[in-house]
């Protein structure tokens, strides 16, 4: 929409560069064929840049064999294929108590039907972890952990790095929500002990809706969510062995996945480091302009340190929704309010009882906006303070 300034980013990215809607555009007029699905000249294009988009987001996250990355439909999706195909009746899983709900009901859904145990790693109120107590919460039965790298409530970054080493060290395997860190913080899944890395494609690596992925370590055989026809071993009377069939059944997204290989690359060329840098800027500036206002307080990490481009944010009493309601219709803002799918979180950051407004930064937001953003909130809790 035009005169719409966008802080929903950390929802979905907008806009999108350029060549995103283009190679989607052209994939439709000149080879929207089925991948996989037939030798002749369209399926067989339509294949090479589904390869190509692999090929790109391994390079991305360190990955050496690009068909170690399954595409799905979204984190979520992602996270259920990871969730379900690798915990057993009997397995001990941990996670942290600011996961979002992609993570915690599949979770919960295991500990009521398939005799999994379950252990949540208390978060403080500015979403970090002890290790130690990590390190405590470990037992024999333990399998896996699930961490979000970065908590889409508060912005903190989880240590990745350590917390694999330590997975390591337990015999367990590391699951990573990065719904709100690919394309933007730096993830190699060699140097950090990832063995799973759940991946959007519509919000860091700038694609269209519908598209993200999975990383599977080369050395795990999940169980496949979806069983259906993949063009291969068609024979078969199971599931394909061979990657990343196995863990595709059915016509994959090849508009949007094209989408997604421009948006990859954009984000190769510009570089991680570069696009955090800008995006951490911007959230510090937005956070010392809020807090120079009565009455607002801030979720997350203090001002400095470091943290993905999401600011939560109450202002006194006043309704979340309200303000949010306020800063669209009135000042043509958008951002999110409420409980944003994770009320662990809210529960750390003692916001349960009423959420909060969430802005949140994206690469193409300018300076402008975000001081509108300032004097929008200072014109409301003018409002409020009388």
């Amino acid at each position: 929409m035009k005169g719409v300034m966008y802080f929903d980013q950390a929802a979905s990215s907008w806009p999108k560069p350029p060549a995103v809607m283009t190679a989607m555009m052209n994939c439709m007029e000149e080879f929207a064929a089925n991948p996989g699905r037939g030798s002749h000249q369209m399926a067989v294009k339509a294949s090479r840049v589904l390869f190509e988009t692999r090929k790109h987001t391994a390079k991305l996250f360190g990955v050496k064999n690009p068909n170690d990355i399954s595409f799905a439909l979204n984190t979520t999706h992602a996270l259920n294929q990871a969730i379900k195909g690798f915990v057993k009746p009997g397995d001990h899983v941990i996670c942290t108590n600011i996961e979002h709900n992609s993570v915690r009901r599949p979770l919960e859904y295991l500990k009521a039907t398939a005799d999994v145990e379950l252990t949540y790693i208390q978060n403080d109120q500015q979403g970090y972890i002890h290790l130690e107590e990590l390190r405590k919460a470990f037992k024999p039965n333990t399998t896996l952990v699930v961490v979000s790298h970065s908590s889409n409530l508060l912005g903190t970054i989880m240590p990745v790095g350590e917390i694999g080493e330590l997975c390591r060290s337990h015999g367990a395997r590391l699951l990573i929500d990065a719904a709100q860190s690919a394309g933007i913080l730096p993830i190699d899944v060699q140097s950090m002990n990832i063995d799973m890395l759940a991946f959007p494609g519509h919000k860091g690596l700038l694609g269209p809706q519908g598209t993200g992925g999975l990383y599977i370590n080369p050395n795990l055989d999940l169980d496949p969510l979806l069983h259906g026809g993949t063009g291969s071993q068609s024979e078969a009377i199971q599931q394909p062995t061979v990657r990343p069939d196995r863990y595709e059944a059915g016509t994959q997204n090849t508009v949007g996945i094209a989408g997604l290989n421009e948006g990859v690359k954009f984000v190769l060329a510009e570089t991680v480091e570069k696009i955090h840098e800008k995006e951490w800027r911007q959230t510090q500036m937005l956070m010392e302009g809020l807090l120079g206002i009565g009455g607002v307080t801030i979720l997350g990490p203090s001002l400095g340190q470091n943290k993905t481009g999401i600011v939560s944010f109450n202002i006194q009493d006043a309704d979340s929704s309200e303000v949010a309601f306020i800063l669209d219709q009135s000042f043509q803002i958008a951002v999110r309010s409420g409980y944003h799918c994770t009320p662990l979180a809210h529960e750390a950051a003692g916001t349960l009882a009423k959420g909060a407004v969430r802005a949140s930064i994206g690469y193409f937001t300018t300076d402008e906006e975000v001081n509108a953003l300032i004097q929008a909130v200072k014109e409301i809790h003018s409002q409020y303070a009388k």
